[in-house]
């Protein structure tokens, strides 16, 4: 179904600069962002049931994760993704 949005400037040429970025076109960028937005209803058909644990472990058992430890994984994922250290 094709639909017109207005989107700010800014908004539209970042979400085309990410878009590029994943290799993938605008409307599949903004498919999947609506459909992230509205609870990961994924269209009949294309439902996928996810199996626990996502990431195997040769040594399962505890994490202990802080906010501060979290906020540092986002920080150096900022700055490799930026390039800036």
């Amino acid at each position: 179904m094709r639909t017109t949005v207005e989107l700010p400037e800014d908004l539209l040429r970042a979400a085309k600069s990410e878009a590029a970025s994943r290799g993938e076109s605008l409307k599949d960028f903004l498919a999947r962002a609506v459909t992230h937005e509205l609870g990961n209803l994924a269209p009949a058909g294309q439902r996928t049931r996810v199996r626990l644990p996502l990431v195997g472990s040769t040594r399962p058992g505890k994490v202990e994760l802080t906010n501060a430890g979290i906020e540092a994984i986002f920080a150096a994922e900022d700055a490799e993704k930026h390039g800036s250290r």
